[in-house]
């Protein structure tokens, strides 16, 4: 079995006027079910808060959120993209299996 393609989302939280929000944790941790539903074992999804020490490095000029599959950049900044981040797994999945 190969290993499963990885998903890097990288946030930060957000400061606002009702306290700090942790919206991309929640978002990715959505992502993450969405991608399970579909992929299974073949994906795992893993949420890096800009802060912590284990981060990935930032490409330059990436805006948050950032989003990586297997270390390609799939999105920054904006909005999360389930069938962007769908097809990109896919395209992973089909390059770590070789041709059929």
């Amino acid at each position: 079995m190969t290993a499963p393609i990885v998903v890097r989302i990288i946030g930060a939280p957000v400061a606002c006027a009702s306290g700090v929000q942790d919206t991309w944790r929640e978002v990715a941790a959505w992502a993450g079910r969405q991608l399970a539903g579909h992929f299974g074992d073949s994906v795992t999804v893993r949420y890096f808060d800009l802060f912590d020490p284990d981060c990935p490095p930032l490409p330059e000029g990436a805006q948050l959120p950032l989003v990586l599959v297997d270390d390609t950049v799939v999105s920054s900044g904006g909005k999360l993209s389930i069938p962007a981040i769908r097809r990109q797994v896919e395209a992973a999945l089909a390059a770590a299996h070789g041709p059929a």
